[in-house]
């Protein structure tokens, strides 16, 4: 059974009101597809000191009907967070992304303690063969190590630099209102979009001199 997308295109749209409230209490599992369980498993259990905490066999996606069978494997974290994954033999490999970018800025972030914790990651993964990217200061934001797990999901290890670092959120919307003001600038006036943010941004690094979250690369 193939499962159908919604025809949205003649659904009205729904009200701008206000969350009533509604914020999910922590992450309870991120999921990908892996090509292997068992070095998912090793890696998650050996490398990255996870539990393997519950785990799922099934003939058909319970949300769709899909008939894929299927392993559902998770794995749980410090704060009871869980990282999981899904092995479906039969299933094409994926498609290669169509730009770097995609390869680089999807990925999920795991926190370490400090920057001491950090450093003791880079050796643990760098010990067992893991390629190791960073350490990287993000202009006194985070700090941060990345390298990929048998699946090929990008992972970072990182620890905050700035005790408020998610708590940026006046100076969030005003860069959200630069950024989508250039755009529809640019756009109006038959621009380079890229280019014309690439300008915005070096503007912005003048004026503020390069500090944190002006350049907030990966």
């Amino acid at each position: 059974m193939q499962a159908t997308a919604p025809d949205l295109s003649t659904k009205p749209k729904a009200p701008l009101t206000p969350n009533p409230g509604l914020t999910p209490m922590m992450l309870n599992h991120a999921a990908w597809v892996t090509p292997d369980a068992a070095a998912t498993t090793d890696f998650y259990t050996r490398i990255m000191g996870m539990e393997l905490a519950s785990t799922v066999l099934d003939d058909s996606v319970p949300s769709t009907g899909d008939a894929i069978p299927y392993f559902h494997i998770f794995f749980r974290m410090g704060d009871g967070s869980t990282l999981a994954f899904f092995e479906a033999p039969g299933v094409p490999a994926p498609s290669k992304s169509s730009h770097p970018a995609y390869d680089i800025f999807n990925h999920i972030a795991l926190q370490a303690k400090d920057r001491a914790e950090v450093t003791k990651w880079y050796e643990w993964l760098t010990s067992q063969g893991v390629e190791v990217i960073g350490p990287t200061d993000h202009k006194g934001l985070i700090l941060s190590i990345y390298f990929h797990d048998p699946a090929g999901v990008r992972l970072e290890i990182t620890t905050p630099l700035d005790k408020e670092w998610n708590r940026h959120t006046d100076k969030g919307y005003a860069d959200l209102k630069l950024w989508e003001d250039c755009k529809r600038q640019a756009k109006a006036e038959g621009r380079d979009v890229p280019k014309a943010l690439l300008e915005l941004i070096q503007d912005v690094r003048k004026r503020y001199g390069g500090g944190h979250g002006e350049k907030a690369g990966e």
